[in-house]
């Protein structure tokens, strides 16, 4: 098959795993699963790291700016005005008019206000920002977000850090079925077969943190997603054979000597 980029607004990612940079044991290790993922975008929280004191070390500075693209997101807001702020200072400091746009409704859940979402959507791409808004996967939410003009849309597979794998697949087959902007499943991977499942069911791309960053090789980890994302890729082009819910041999009875039913006397 040719190469299978992913595109979302002007810019092409040959890699369709997306990584974030939160948890880590160490900066080294966080790098080195990167380089392992082969990822050519992580997301990196506005709010949660050293943007300006060049004197003091920085998960920025274990990035590989040339290779990899950073996609500032608005972890820890939890109202429309509070995540345009956190867009607004990521592009002021530098990082990109790109964002990974996150409005949170509920602490213990992290289930997006999506009210709240779509107002900011609305305001942050007038203002010429290229939104990748995080939501449920609520395939009416969703075609509303592109509506509004997102870049992509990123409904979740499990509740963030859970681990649960994708719970809903249908709605994004749905999600995806409507969708004329990329769709990236984010949140709720485990492993690498939840990766796997995701982009077997079309899935543009996944993106993930907790499962790379609190395994217990995130290094092994990271290789292991790369993996899943591909091969899911892979099938899903290839096009799986249709469920049945009987047998069907492998090779055909048709034309062989003595095929057939067995005489009965």
């Amino acid at each position: 098959m040719t190469i299978d980029s992913l595109v979302i607004a002007d810019k092409a990612f040959r890699s369709r795993l997306i990584v974030g940079t939160g948890k880590y044991p160490s900066h080294t290790i966080m790098r080195d699963a990167h380089r392992a993922a082969g990822t050519e975008m992580v997301t990196v929280a506005v709010r949660r790291v050293n943007l300006t004191d060049k004197t003091k070390e920085s998960l920025i500075d274990y990035i590989d700016r040339q290779s990899i693209f950073i996609l500032p997101n608005t972890a820890g807001c939890y109202t429309a005005d509070e995540a345009i702020r956190t867009a607004r200072l990521g592009r002021e400091v530098g990082l990109s008019n790109w964002v990974k746009l996150e409005v949170i409704g509920d602490e213990r859940t992290l289930f997006p206000d999506n009210v709240a979402l779509l107002e900011a959507t609305r305001a942050l791409v007038k203002e010429g920002f290229v939104v990748l808004p995080y939501t449920n996967d609520d395939p009416v939410i969703c075609r509303k977000l592109e509506e509004a003009g997102a870049a992509a849309v990123m409904p979740l597979g499990a509740p963030i850090g859970s681990g649960l794998g994708i719970q809903n697949p249908e709605n994004i087959r749905i999600i995806k079925d409507q969708a004329r902007v990329p769709v990236i499943v984010d949140a709720g991977v485990g492993t690498a077969s939840d990766a796997a499942i995701a982009m077997e069911l079309g899935a543009d791309g996944v993106l993930m943190n907790t499962a790379i960053a609190l395994a217990r090789d995130p290094v092994a980890m990271a290789e292991a997603m790369k993996l899943a994302v591909e091969a899911g890729r892979l099938a899903f082009r290839a096009g799986r054979i249709p469920r049945r819910s009987l047998a069907s041999p492998s090779s055909p009875v048709e034309g062989l000597i003595g095929a057939g039913a067995p005489a009965r006397s």
